[in-house]
């Protein structure tokens, strides 16, 4: 070769090798696990039609209706889904740990308590094989209501509210005991949520006595519907609700985010767009859509007691709402027909939100636990220097970034062997950042965001 052509040879073979490294370090972020969209596959529309059925048809589920009965009322409820739980762990050899968890709610507590009532719980554990007191949860309402939410005897179906969602939660359990995990999944029915979210605030006191490590809970009410009252009709759009920052914070992390940021990073927020991520990647024919609020406008659901405690918790359901079917005593008025009945649960539509949580929590309890601390600096530099504490277990970690303005973190380089990482030509000011832990099947943790500055 021509020596005076040789170093445009090497600048062109160079720029070559460059592309092939990018391109590499773009399909090595860009791989998936097979087993996620086995999981996917797996979610039966059918199953979850016959378990709404079976739910609708105990006639009401309200908090304080009949206990003593065979085929009606709450007592009816949850004694057969437990029984179903209990048939699922057979099937895999007792890997679920199934049990009632009760609380006794005195008259008067508010107004929707006119007698005393025990609240009770459904609870299946999937015992995680590295970190079993390492908790994800998935949760879905056994309760329902009409009209008045203190009539307890009037037939109250909650076909889609929320028979979606405690089947979607029975479904998961099913599909996800053919696997073993690192963490434990939880798998719940909650009671006493139309009467106040009793049941959610009981599991959480049950879980601060035995100091559970709860990283996130996936509260699920109404998955089932697609027409909104508005016309609009959609079989892909969801939403995932959750608050900005926890309500435990500390005087100075409400200091610290003045003045260096993280007013939409709170772990809630963290774990929304952590299913956001996951949806875009293995269900992208879905719509997901970040609501930045706790729950819909002046309303509540069973994560709140979770959020209360200190704990990450979203809630996952339907984009549109049909308030003719919500809360409803079952009547036909003005030509309209109201009531939560079956036949307007979609149990197609029903079946992909399962499988948005079900992939979710095969992610995180896959994943190794998140860093810890993350310290972050760069103050008036030309880069931003971020650290964070070592993970057992895990094989690399990944550093995001994203404009302050973005909703989801849209950039990202993976590290291995390192506890530190200085991104040359980011400044600080510009975009916000965060830390996640990668395990050695690709498996990522929730990333954190800077809890700490760089001295």
């Amino acid at each position: 070769m021509d020596k005076c052509k040789l170093p445009q040879y090497l600048k062109h073979t160079n720029m070559r090798l460059t592309w092939l490294l990018l391109l590499f370090s773009t399909a090595l972020s860009a791989q998936t696990d097979p087993r996620i969209y086995d999981i996917i596959a797996n979610v039966s529309a059918e199953r979850i039609e016959k378990d709404v059925t079976t739910l609708a048809n105990f006639g009401t589920r309200h908090t304080l209706s009949d206990t003593l009965s065979a085929t009606r009322g709450i007592g009816a409820a949850r004694r057969w889904i437990k029984a179903e739980f209990q048939k699922i762990s057979e099937g895999c050899t007792g890997c679920l740990e199934v049990a009632y968890q009760k609380d006794l709610v005195k008259k008067g507590e508010n107004e929707r308590i006119t007698k005393d009532v025990w609240v009770v719980n459904v609870v299946a554990i999937q015992r995680g094989t590295k970190y079993p007191n390492r908790y994800i949860i998935m949760s879905g309402d056994i309760d329902s209501r009409v009209s008045d939410p203190n009539d307890f005897t009037s037939d109250a179906p909650g076909a889609n509210d929320n028979a979606s969602g405690m089947a979607g939660t029975l479904e998961a359990a099913r599909v996800l005991s053919k696997y073993t995990f690192e963490s434990s999944i939880v798998y719940l029915g909650l009671s006493g949520e139309e009467q106040g979210l009793f049941g959610g605030q009981g599991l959480v006191n049950m879980a601060k006595e035995k100091n559970w490590d709860i990283i996130g809970v996936f509260n699920n009410d109404m998955i089932g519907n697609i027409k909104g009252v508005d016309g609009i009709i959609s079989n892909t759009d969801f939403r995932i609700f959750s608050e900005p920052v926890p309500p435990t914070e500390t005087e100075r992390q409400r200091n610290m985010r003045r003045f260096y940021g993280g007013e939409v990073d709170g772990i809630s927020r963290q774990l929304a767009r952590y299913v956001h991520k996951n949806v875009r990647v293995y269900m992208p024919e879905m719509n997901p859509m970040l609501i930045y609020r706790l729950d819909r406008f002046g309303r509540g659901g069973h994560h709140r007691p979770f959020n209360d405690a200190g704990y990450a918790g979203i809630r996952i359901m339907e984009a549109h709402e049909n308030y003719t079917q919500q809360h409803q005593d079952i009547r036909v008025e003005n030509e309209i027909s109201y009531g939560d009945v079956l036949e307007h649960v979609n149990f197609m539509y029903a079946k992909k939100l399962t499988a948005v949580n079900a992939i979710n929590l095969a992610s995180l309890a896959w994943a190794p636990p998140a860093p810890e601390k993350v310290w972050i600096g760069g103050m008036v530099a030309p880069a931003t220097k971020l650290k964070w504490s070592k993970v057992a277990g895990a094989k690399g970690y990944k550093i995001y970034w994203r404009d302050t303005t973005s909703p989801t973190w849209d950039h990202s380089r993976y590290v291995e062997n390192v506890t530190d990482f200085t991104l040359q030509g980011i400044v600080i000011d510009n975009y916000l950042f965060g830390i996640a832990a990668v395990g050695e099947n690709g498996s990522e943790s929730v990333v954190v965001f800077p809890n700490d500055i760089m001295k």
